[in-house]
């Protein structure tokens, strides 16, 4: 607050004229008569006013008052327009920061589903499905080209006591497909058809590269319904499981993609549109005995590979 000016005042001397001189009149000698005497006093002479020291000029009344009222509402005035300002400024920076995130989940989000539907379209055309014929009947299941040769990775227990296997391509077209051999501790087994012109080849990722939560799809033909893709997650990794035909397998890839019957011998994808996994088994509820829902398993690529080293090379 600003002090307020105070003039200094400074009194004026005093003044005190003295009595004025007494003289006498006049030489002349008094007259005396008899018996009386008259006595001469000097005349008086009434004293003059004595000046007094002047009056200061007063002040306006109220005018500190009035200036310490106008320096607090300037003060008021000032105080709201800041806190006005810093509302403002931290609302627009709030704001923005959300309008940031909104924008970066939305672009993730979109960038995420860029990339499934790339890796989907580009491993679709390598997916058939399988319809069995045995001796019990009719069974399905999937399968993945993996060469240029006409051959085709799946389950051993999808073409288990074959009798004849027809292989519907992704295109609608069947094909006669001949066994040309299995590993049935891995379960594993290669289906072989006649090339044909443009024939798409699926590409083996490398399994050993996943992680725990890394987004994976399954693509293949459950109950029978061809090309249906299915996104999870991988769940765990080098899970141990037995399946019913006594085959286990040691380092399997535990995934919560959805994986029906018909599922087995289909693909198991990165983002990449890699195969790293060849869906197998769903883990049974015990108590219900039916399919545990999100707990899937798929072999491994690294041994798919060493599974059609043995069965191609013989």
């Amino acid at each position: 607050m600003q002090q307020d000016d105070f003039s200094v005042y400074t009194s004026y001397p005093q003044y005190y004229p003295t009595s004025a001189p007494v003289s006498v009149l006049d030489n002349t000698p008094a007259t005396r008569t008899t018996g009386e005497h008259i006595a001469f006093q000097p005349p008086t002479y009434p004293p003059e006013p004595v000046a007094g020291p002047p009056t200061p000029p007063r002040k306006r009344p109220g005018r500190s008052g009035a200036i310490v009222f106008l320096t607090l509402v300037l003060a008021l005035i000032f105080g709201v327009g800041l806190f006005s300002g810093w509302e403002f400024s931290n609302n627009k920076s709030s704001s923005t920061t959300t309008s940031n995130a909104t924008a970066t989940s939305t672009s993730t989000s979109s960038s995420l589903e860029v990339a499934q539907e790339a890796a989907i379209a580009k491993i679709e055309p390598s997916v058939v499905e399988l319809q069995v014929t045995t001796a019990q009947g009719e069974q399905i299941g999937s399968g993945v080209i993996i060469d240029t040769k006409g051959d085709i990775v799946t389950n051993n227990h999808v073409v288990s006591g074959e009798q004849t296997i027809q292989v519907v391509l992704s295109n609608g077209k069947t094909e006669q497909g001949q066994l040309v051999g299995t590993v049935a501790a891995d379960d594993l087994a290669v289906v072989r058809i006649q090339p044909f012109a443009n024939m798409s080849v699926a590409q083996i990722g490398n399994s050993s590269s996943l992680v725990v939560g890394q987004e994976v799809l399954a693509v293949g033909n459950p109950l029978g319904i061809t090309e249906t893709a299915t996104k999870g997650i991988v769940s765990a990794l080098n899970r141990s499981v037995t399946e019913p035909t006594g085959a286990t397998i040691s380092n399997a890839i535990q995934t919560d993609a959805a994986i029906n019957p018909g599922n087995s011998g289909g693909a198991l994808i990165n983002l990449q549109g890699q195969l790293v996994g060849i869906p197998t088994l769903t883990a049974v509820n015990t108590e219900s005995n039916t399919a545990a829902n999100g707990v899937s398993f798929a072999i491994p690529s690294t041994l798919v590979e060493s599974a059609l080293q043995q069965i191609l090379q013989q």
